[in-house]
């Protein structure tokens, strides 16, 4: 997950008085609430997004709107939505996709194969691109072929807070534009001329909300675990313990691929060995 860029917006062109305790009130309910840190040099950032709520609320100031949402949960929920909006692509940081299927594939789709079960979670999973682009990496383009797969015991799990981005991931419809980076082969298997994924794919993903802050339903464990580019935005204790609970959910054995800029704290770092560029087997329990 990546916070997309807002433009600035200069204190002089603001419509709505935003004053920097405001901020400091937004920045303390989005730490709370989802771990994510607003410093001040996000200000124009926070009121870029907050100011449409506030507009749309028929409100005249960011502190009168603060004083709505105290009391009204939903309103509470779309600001937080707005302050999260994420951009990711297709086959973005493409290696990790690689190393799964070199790595993973054989030995798990042997499993499915074979009448066993295949467990995947993409964390923080943004508009879908991600989950889609894992699934089309590891069945290809031998449609028939992946097919049999695919109704085997394989599920994959695809999570984030925003309830808007996975409207989109579940309706798997993506512009010309978005679906460029996908390989024509693969576009070309698992792509419909109306520029939709297909159902297929669809269907082996559950799109569930879910903030990794709060508590997880999740039961069993995992084959590998896809975390990138969402704990860039955590302080080292909240990454730390996101990690962990990350490695508990993961089987023995299992990858965990996390993004670029990001690495495992020391303790975490103790339970895997580093295999590839941010690519993690797990060794110990």
């Amino acid at each position: 997950m990546t916070l997309a860029i807002a433009l600035p917006v200069s204190a002089a062109k603001r419509e709505f008085d935003f004053a920097p305790a405001d901020h400091q009130k937004i920045a303390r309910i989005v730490y709370d609430t989802l771990g994510i840190l607003l410093p001040e040099g996000k200000s124009q950032l926070v009121y870029g997004r907050v100011a449409p709520r506030v507009r749309a609320c028929g409100l005249t100031s960011v502190s009168a709107y603060l004083a709505v949402i105290e009391q009204d949960e939903d309103e509470r929920n779309r600001m937080l939505d707005a302050l999260t909006t994420n951009h990711t692509s297709f086959f973005r940081e493409a290696h990790h996709f690689e190393d799964f299927v070199e790595r993973m594939w054989p030995t798990l789709s042997q499993r499915l194969a074979s009448g066993g079960r295949v467990r995947l979670w993409s964390a923080a999973c943004s508009s879908g691109e991600e989950p889609y682009t894992w699934l089309m990496a590891a069945l290809g383009h031998d449609r028939s072929a992946a097919q049999r797969l695919l109704k085997g015991d394989l599920r994959m799990l695809a999570t984030d807070v925003s309830p808007s981005v996975l409207e989109t991931a579940r309706a798997g419809r993506y512009s010309a534009d978005t679906l460029r980076t996908v390989p024509a082969k693969l576009r070309a298997t698992w792509v419909s001329d109306r520029l939709v994924v297909d159902q297929a794919l669809r269907e082996a993903i559950s799109f569930r909300p879910l903030n990794l802050l709060g508590p997880w339903p999740m039961k069993g464990r995992f084959d590998a675990i896809c975390c990138r580019n969402v704990m860039i935005y955590f302080d080292e204790p909240t990454k730390a313990k996101l990690q962990a609970r990350l490695a508990d959910h993961l089987e023995t054995g299992g990858m965990l691929y996390i993004g670029h800029s990001e690495r495992l704290s020391p303790e975490v770092a103790a339970r895997f060995d580093c295999v590839g560029r941010t690519a993690y087997l797990k060794v110990r329990a």
